[in-house]
């Protein structure tokens, strides 16, 4: 019985493997831009880009779609979901309330490791930021820098003893991750100067005084001042609405 068992779980665990590599191929390039915003997302175009078959890719873009970076229509298939101001400032405002809440809970009750955490995450960012990287390591640095970016604004709630806020806060970070990459690549030359690692040092100093009211409204200020960036990189109110 085992034994006829074990050649039967193959196909399945195979079939996971091979939906997530989809998922995380396509998000990839949905966060990136490689796929468009708006962009049909025909499954023929998708098997010859990915070299996976139907099954898995279906998978993985109803997955998308419950993300909110994909949208389905019934008999025509999937698109990439649009850019817009309005979605824009709505995931920032939502991002704003979990992520303030999450982090004054975690004032309140963080450790002395939690602080820690913190700082230790700080310090790796300030690390990679003051790195300057060869013309053929752009990509990999581009990827160090947001991985210890998003560590830290981890690390700052993850204190909050609440698992839903924590999924709640990547959810919406995936959401304005999407309008912020290609906004760094498109930011107008006449936008305003910005010093984000002044930043993210005023908001850890309050929040390791265990300010909650400074601390949060520094992080609110700083994820607005990411949507005013955003907006003027998608052309302000000429921006494509959903």
């Amino acid at each position: 019985m085992n034994m006829s068992a074990t050649p039967n779980a193959a196909p399945d665990e195979k079939s996971t493997t091979l939906a997530e590599q989809a998922y995380l191929n396509l998000k990839r390039d949905i966060m990136d831009g490689v796929l468009a915003p708006g962009q049909p997302l025909r499954l023929e175009f998708l098997k010859q880009k990915y070299h996976l078959s139907f099954s898995p890719l279906r998978e993985a873009l109803n997955r998308l779609q419950s993300e909110r970076l994909v949208d389905a229509f019934a008999l025509k298939g999937f698109r990439v979901s649009p850019l817009s101001t309005k979605e824009m400032w709505d995931a920032i405002n939502a991002r704003i309330l979990i992520d303030c809440e999450a982090l004054r809970r975690s004032i309140a009750a963080g450790s002395d490791d939690w602080e820690s955490r913190i700082v230790a995450a700080l310090h790796a960012l300030d690390r990679a930021t003051g790195k300057t990287a060869a013309p053929d390591e752009l990509q990999a640095h581009h990827d160090l820098v947001e991985q210890r970016h998003l560590a830290l604004h981890r690390a700052l709630i993850d204190a909050c003893d609440s698992r839903w806020l924590l999924d709640f806060s990547m959810t919406l970070y995936v959401q304005t991750e999407r309008y912020r990459r290609p906004m760094l690549l498109n930011l107008p030359k006449s936008a305003t100067p910005r010093d984000v690692s002044r930043e993210h040092h005023e908001i850890v100093a309050a929040t390791l005084q265990r300010d909650a009211g400074q601390a949060c409204g520094l992080l609110a200020q700083h994820y607005s001042r990411t949507a005013q960036l955003i907006e003027q990189s998608l052309g302000g109110a000429n921006a494509p609405q959903r």
